[in-house]
C-alpha cells in the first residue's frame, strides 16, 4: 500500500518527527473547531449583553453530555479503521469507513430529536435561572439541527485521522471556520437575531465542513474511499466500533455529567460567576483542545502499530506522547493565567464576571497538563484493545469523586465557594493518572503475551 503525501507511516521512521506532523494540523483543526463556539460567546458578549454570554456559554457542558456518547463511537471508528490500516486490509478498511459513515447520519438525527424535544427540560434540571433560561432553549434547540453535519464531520475526520491524514479536515475547518465568524458578526449585529443568530451561523459553517469532508472520502481512491451506494451496517464493523465506542463514549458522558452537576452548583453563585465560568473555560478550551491533539495521535498511533504487530515502537510513542502534552499543558495552561485578564476582556467587560473567571484559570488552566497526561494514558490503553478499563477508572477515579466532592466538602459551610468545587478538579486528574498507569502497565503485558503466544 502506497503512503500519498497527506497520509502518514505510523508503523516507522522517527516517533517525535511524525507525532508532531500528525499532531500539529490537528492541533489547528480543533483550536478552529473550538472558535465556532468562542466566535458566539464573543459576539453575544459583547453586542447582546451577559444574560444571553450566560445562555449560550451554559449550555457548553450540556452539549457535550448529549454528543460524547456518540463522538466516542467515532473514537471506535478510528481505532478500527487504524488497525486496518495497519495491517494492510483494504477490504475491511472499507467496510469500517461505510460503516462508520451510515452510523453517524443515524447519530446525528437522534441527537437532533434528543436536544431539540428535550432543551428546555433538561436547562431546568440543571437550575438555569429564569432571566436566562428562554434564550438558552432558543440556542440549543437551533444548535441540534444541525447535529447530523457535527457526526458527519467527526466520523469524516475520524477515518482521515486513522490513516494519517490531518491536513485536509483542517482546510475544511478553516473554510467553514471563516463562514461562521462572518455570518455570527451578519445575524447578530446587522440582523439583531442575538443567541438564535449565532447558533444558525455555527449550524450553517458545520454543515459546510461536514459536506467538505464527505466530497473528500467520494473521491478517495485508496481504502477509505467512500461509496455512497454501499452504505450500510457491516455487522462485525458495527460490533468493532461499538467495542472501543461505546465504552469511550460512556466516559465521555461520565465527564460531561459530572461537568453538568458543577455547572449547576456553579449557577447557584449567580449571572456574574455562570458568566465568568463560561468564559474562562471557553479559553481554557484552547489548550484542551491543543493538549487532546496528543490523545488522538496516541490512539491512531498506537492502533496502527498494533495492527502491524509492533509492540516495542508503542512505548516509544507513549512516552513521546507525554512528553508533548505535558510541555503542552505547562506552558499554554500558565500563559492562560498570566495573561487571564485580557483574555477575559474579550468576552465580557464586567469586573465581576472578570474576577469570576480568574478565580478558575488560577486552579484549572494553571494544573491542565494533569488533565492532558491522564488523556494520553487513555488513548494508549484504547490504542492496544482496553476500552472499557479506562472507562471503569474515569467512573470511579474523576466522575464519582467529584460528585462526593460536592455533596461532602461543599455542603461544609465555610467550604460552599466557587473555589473549592473548581479544586476538585486536579484533585481528581492526579488519581486517575496513577491508576491508569498501573492499568497500562497491566494490559500491555497481557497484549504482548497473547500475541506472542497466539
Amino acid at each position: 500500500m502506497s503512503v500519498k503525501s497527506y497520509e502518514i507511516d505510523m508503523c516507522s521512521g522517527s516517533v517525535l518527527k511524525k507525532l508532531l506532523l500528525f499532531s500539529i494540523p490537528l492541533m489547528c483543526s480543533s483550536i478552529l473547531q473550538l472558535l465556532f463556539n468562542a466566535a458566539d460567546i464573543v459576539v453575544v458578549g459583547r453586542f447582546a449583553g451577559d444574560n444571553s454570554l450566560a445562555a449560550v456559554g451554559s449550555n457548553t457542558a450540556l452539549i457535550n453530555l448529549l454528543t460524547n456518547l456518540f463522538i466516542g463511537l467515532s473514537v471506535g471508528a478510528n481505532v478500527l479503521a487504524a488497525r486496518d490500516y495497519g495491517a494492510r486490509h483494504d477490504s475491511d478498511l472499507s467496510r469500517t469507513v461505510h460503516t462508520s459513515v451510515c452510523l453517524s447520519i443515524i447519530s446525528g438525527l437522534l441527537l437532533s430529536v434528543i436536544g431539540i424535544v428535550g432543551a428546555k427540560q433538561i436547562l431546568i434540571w440543571m437550575q438555569t435561572p429564569e432571566e436566562v433560561l428562554d434564550l438558552a432553549v432558543t440556542y440549543l434547540r437551533i444548535y441540534f439541527v444541525g447535529m447530523p453535519a457535527v457526526m458527519l464531520y467527526n466520523f469524516g475526520s475520524a477515518l482521515l485521522r486513522a490513516v494519517g491524514d490531518t491536513k485536509r479536515p483542517l482546510y475544511f475547518l478553516i473554510i467553514s471556520g471563516i463562514v461562521n465568524a462572518a455570518l455570527n458578526l451578519f445575524f447578530v449585529i446587522v440582523l439583531k437575531m442575538d443567541v438564535a443568530g449565532v447558533a444558525l451561523a455555527t449550524v450553517i459553517s458545520e454543515t459546510i465542513s461536514a459536506v467538505l469532508i464527505v466530497l473528500c472520502l467520494v473521491h478517495e481512491e485508496s481504502g477509505i474511499h467512500l461509496d455512497i451506494k454501499k452504505l450500510g451496517i457491516d455487522r462485525d464493523k458495527f460490533i468493532g466500533i461499538l467495542r472501543t465506542g461505546l465504552p469511550a463514549g460512556f466516559q465521555g458522558i461520565l465527564f460531561a455529567l459530572s461537568n453538568v452537576v458543577i455547572q449547576a452548583s456553579v449557577n447557584s453563585f449567580g449571572p456574574d460567576v455562570m458568566a465568568g465560568n463560561s468564559a474562562a473555560a471557553n479559553v481554557e478550551g484552547f489548550v484542551y483542545m491543543s493538549m487532546n491533539a496528543f490523545y488522538q495521535s496516541a490512539i491512531s498511533f498506537v492502533s496502527q502499530n498494533m495492527g502491524a504487530r509492533n509492540f516495542k515502537r508503542i512505548n516509544r510513542i507513549l512516552l513521546t506522547a507525554q512528553i508533548c502534552v505535558a510541555f503542552t499543558g505547562l506552558v499554554l495552561g500558565n500563559l492562560v493565567v498570566v495573561f487571564g485578564k485580557p483574555l477575559l476582556g474579550i468576552y465580557s467587560s464586567g469586573d465581576a464576571v472578570i474576577a469570576a473567571g480568574m478565580e478558575r484559570f488560577r486552579i484549572i488552566a494553571r494544573t491542565y497538563a494533569l488533565c492532558g497526561i491522564m488523556d494520553v494514558m487513555v488513548g494508549a490503553l484504547r490504542g492496544i484493545g482496553y476500552s472499557v478499563m479506562p472507562m471503569i477508572v474515569s467512573l470511579i477515579g474523576v466522575c464519582v469523586l467529584r460528585l462526593v466532592w460536592l455533596g461532602t466538602v461543599f455542603q461544609i459551610p465555610e467550604y460552599h465557594t466557587v473555589r473549592v468545587i473548581y479544586d476538585s478538579y486536579p484533585i481528581t486528574w492526579i488519581i486517575a493518572i496513577a491508576v491508569h498507569v498501573i492499568c497500562y502497565i497491566w494490559a500491555f503485558r497481557r497484549v504482548k503475551r497473547r500475541y506472542s503466544e497466539g
